[in-house]
């Protein structure tokens, strides 16, 4: 959509080579070169200084009218990449890149399935996901390495903006033979007596069992916090192996309380609930391939 003429000056500026932009643009140096001087009487200005070249080398510098006309060109050459996705979007038809980042809990357990059916409705998305504990991926959304991310406890920022995805509860779980598991609940203090398993400092998940065992009258200090771990699977298997207890989520135990190796066990008047939200960069709002991925994320967790 971005007017021809502009998108051959774009290249020589950005090369500062006629050959080379011929060979980005995959057109002959000729070519190129009647594309600039036809913008230049179009511009009534030079827009490139050959020095003592012959033009098609690559000693060439912008003048200062080639510097004006490059400053508005890109700006025009963003808005038409803009628009073009609006329209894209309008037709359903999203394409392009789709840089996300998750959580860790959230990228084993929640996204898998969702990406599936995302890239079904939307093949022609190019996409990327990195993980990370909440910390991080909060991180790369500040620093645009990711252009949405989704995250399990509070981001702890102000240069980002979380959106609510869907609710996730954290449960406590136990080894089969633990005496807890007979006993199916267990009062606050009770915690107090067991070896704790927990989640790595900048954990989403680790700040909100924090939160709620504090409001519970239980701080971390009086824990037997006897390892921390750097992902739910961790956890999990720990307890399994009975090296402790610990809180996970309850979307992660699906498989493992079906086979028998853990078990969940209430604690009277502690319930830990949290949300599962989109993060991105402040002041920015979503669109193109992440509205379409939002939309249809929020759309499969509920209906899940």
């Amino acid at each position: 959509m971005e007017n021809f003429r502009l998108k051959v000056f774009r290249a020589v500026a950005a090369e500062m080579s006629f050959r080379k932009a011929a060979e980005v643009l995959h057109l002959s140096q000729p070519a190129v070169s009647q594309q600039v001087r036809s913008l230049e009487e179009e511009a009534g200005a030079r827009l490139f200084d050959r020095g003592n070249s012959d033009g098609h080398g690559s000693q060439i510098v912008l003048t200062e009218a080639g510097r004006v006309l490059l400053e508005y060109a890109t700006a025009a050459a963003e808005t038409m990449a803009e628009a073009q996705r609006a329209l894209a979007a309008l037709n359903d038809d999203v394409t392009g890149e789709l840089r996300l980042g998750a959580s860790t809990t959230i990228a084993q357990y929640v996204l898998p399935r969702i990406l599936g059916a995302f890239l079904r409705q939307y093949p022609h998305v190019h996409l990327s996901v990195v993980s990370g504990n909440t910390e991080r991926i909060a991180e790369a959304v500040a620093e645009e390495q990711v252009a949405l991310g989704i995250i399990e406890g509070p981001a702890m920022r102000r240069d980002v903006k979380t959106e609510r995805m869907v609710q996730d509860e954290m449960v406590l779980i136990v080894a089969p033979g633990h005496a807890w598991a007979r006993a199916g609940a267990i009062a606050p203090a009770e915690l107090e007596k067991a070896p704790m398993l927990l989640r790595e400092r900048g954990s989403g998940s680790r700040r909100v069992v924090e939160r709620a065992l504090k409001k519970a009258g239980i701080p971390l200090r009086l824990l037997r916090v006897v390892m921390e771990l750097d992902s739910t699977e961790a956890i999990i298997s720990g307890v399994e192996a009975e090296l402790g207890v610990g809180f996970v989520s309850r979307c992660a135990i699906g498989k493992a309380l079906r086979l028998g190796t853990i078990r969940t066990v209430q604690v009277n008047g502690l319930e830990i609930v949290r949300d599962f939200s989109f993060i991105r960069l402040a002041g920015t709002d979503a669109t193109g391939a992440v509205a379409a991925f939002q939309r249809f994320a929020m759309g499969s967790s509920h209906a899940g």
